[in-house]
């Protein structure tokens, strides 16, 4: 049995930190998307909004690998990797309202809970 890849702790603080990172899916240099990501267990997990068969994350569905960029640290090779687990999932949805509790991120906060979204949670994980 192997041990699941984990970032060291200053990144995942960093990830803890950051309002937004940047994504990029496969190795191509290309521009990067903002997304909103929140740490739960010591993983991190971003949810899409628009679920577009060009959107970031259906890009990381066919190209596992990639790059987020994290606002101050650096650049940091990824493996995307689907979320399961309704309970995981719901602590998810608990992590984006707490860290994004300001009026104007409500309307996100509630969107990222309808199914259609939650679907698309991605873990990051290092490669």
């Amino acid at each position: 049995m192997t041990t699941p890849r984990r970032f060291p702790e200053r990144l995942v603080k960093a990830f803890a930190e950051s309002q937004v990172i940047g994504v990029r899916a496969g190795d191509e240099s290309h521009r990067f998307l903002a997304v909103w990501v929140v740490v739960v267990q010591g993983r991190v997990f971003a949810r899409s909004w628009n679920d577009k068969p060009t959107g970031w994350h259906r890009a990381f569905m066919r190209e596992q690998r990639g790059v987020v960029q994290i606002p101050k640290v650096r650049e940091v090779r990824v493996i995307a990797k689907k979320t399961r687990g309704d309970r995981l999932l719901e602590a998810i949805d608990r992590a984006y309202a707490e860290k994004y509790h300001t009026p104007a991120s409500r309307k996100w906060v509630r969107g990222f809970k309808v199914a259609r979204r939650k679907a698309t949670t991605t873990e990051f994980v290092p490669r």
